[in-house]
């Protein structure tokens, strides 16, 4: 069908959550989680991934809502976004402690 970042669940989540999204074509995959001043938070690196769903929890990105420095994040709204190839996709979603 065609390349799409789906809504993260559960949404609101606290401590953790998936991210779930459909490749039309085989493309190296990064999301990217950012706060709402635009400050990268945290950078999922997927790798080169073949067509598909990625929906489940096996299959889904997974972020366990902490930082790069390994600091859990605070509650608020952030940014996801997924680069697949020369796509980029974006959404938001919320932490709630």
């Amino acid at each position: 069908e065609k390349t799409k970042l789906l809504q993260n669940y559960p949404n609101p989540f606290n401590p953790e959550t998936w991210i779930p999204f459909q490749l039309k074509e085989a493309s190296e995959v990064t999301i990217r989680i950012y706060d709402l001043h635009g400050n990268l938070i945290r950078t999922l690196h997927l790798g080169y991934l073949p067509a598909g769903l990625y929906l489940g929890r096996t299959e889904a990105a997974y972020w366990d809502g902490r930082n790069e420095l390994g600091e859990k994040v605070a509650s608020g709204i952030y940014i996801y976004q997924m680069q697949a190839g020369s796509k980029v996709f974006a959404r938001k979603m919320v932490i709630l402690k």
